[in-house]
């Protein structure tokens, strides 16, 4: 019991049962027609999720205030930029993933410039560049319809049994980043900083360093979302990284991230990726009218939040 009640307490299990339960609905309702299928599917899409949603759990735990709005616009201009420079040619894949990940870093150093030297708000700078990165994504990829490498586009749609080898290069990358937060000292700042950060700059973290990598780190995360993504799905396009901008905090909120800073963990976000899939699936399956989706799709999410939040830490 005592085994069991140590697991129930952790915040981040509770975007595993949703998944459990959305799915088995799912699966009982069309009586086990195509249940494989849907989990394969959910790996699939979930895998972009949880890539940037890693990206915002490290910017949201060094505390309340810090979001990056600017992940949608990073993902397409990454995409372009990087079909443009590839021409769909295997020569230039190294070329245009070197390019797209070179965009991210851009960003999150822009991004960075504007909240320490202008002074603006995490919220606000992000929200503010996403304009500017979309519109340079528009002016360099406008009437874009190059096809993605095969190379790209066979690795991000190959699959071993069911299982999407990108699925599995992310839960390993997911490992790692879960290291990275609870094994390193970059990691260890991170959570110090969204505890409290003056405490942490008096105990000699270089607090605006760190904050200056976590915005970074998301802004490349963000991009190789977008080389990732255009090779899925055919193509870059100018909107591809539009559902990834509340998607990517409503992950780490449901994953067990405080969004009060300080204390968060990667596992969740896995869990809760694959739920907010699993969910819509459920409501299409149900036959449910797009309004009636976002309804109960929101209020669903809430009720998830709103157990999975956990308390938030003393300051």
């Amino acid at each position: 019991m005592t085994h069991v009640r140590q697991i129930v307490e952790k915040p981040w299990i509770w975007s595993f049962v949703g998944m459990f339960l959305v799915w088995l609905a799912t699966v009982l309702y069309t009586g086990g027609t195509g249940a494989t299928q849907v989990i394969t599917a959910a790996l699939s899409f979930a895998t972009f999720t949880v890539i940037v949603g890693i990206g915002q759990m490290f910017v949201i735990t060094t505390g309340p205030g810090n979001v990056d709005l600017s992940i949608p616009s990073t993902i397409a201009l990454s995409g372009v930029l990087a079909m443009k420079i590839m021409g769909g040619s295997d020569a230039m894949l190294a070329v245009g993933l070197g390019a797209s990940l070179a965009s991210g870093f851009a960003v999150g150093v822009f991004n960075y410039m504007l909240i320490r030297l202008l002074r603006i708000p995490p919220i606000i700078a992000t929200l503010s560049s996403s304009f500017l990165i979309l519109s340079t994504a528009i002016a360099y990829g406008r009437g874009l319809k190059i096809k993605p490498p095969r190379m790209l586009a066979d690795f991000t749609s190959a699959q071993v049994a069911g299982v999407p080898i990108l699925a599995v290069v992310i839960i390993l990358f997911a490992v790692g980043m879960s290291i990275l937060l609870n094994r390193t000292l970059y990691g260890r700042s991170v959570l110090a900083i969204g505890q409290n950060m003056r405490a942490a700059r008096l105990a000699g973290i270089r607090v605006e360093r760190i904050r200056f990598a976590t915005y970074t780190l998301s802004a490349v995360l963000a991009a190789i979302t977008g080389f990732l993504l255009a090779g899925f799905s055919g193509g870059a396009s100018l909107n591809m990284g539009q559902e990834y901008l509340l998607a990517s905090i409503a992950v780490v909120v449901i994953g067990g991230t405080s969004v009060a800073g300080g204390k968060s963990n990667v596992p969740g976000i896995w869990g809760a990726a694959m739920f907010m899939f699993l969910l819509v699936t459920m409501l299409n399956t149900f036959g449910a009218s797009a309004g009636i989706r976002l309804i109960l799709t929101g209020i669903i999410i809430v009720t998830v939040i709103t157990i999975a939040g956990g308390d938030k830490p003393a300051r």
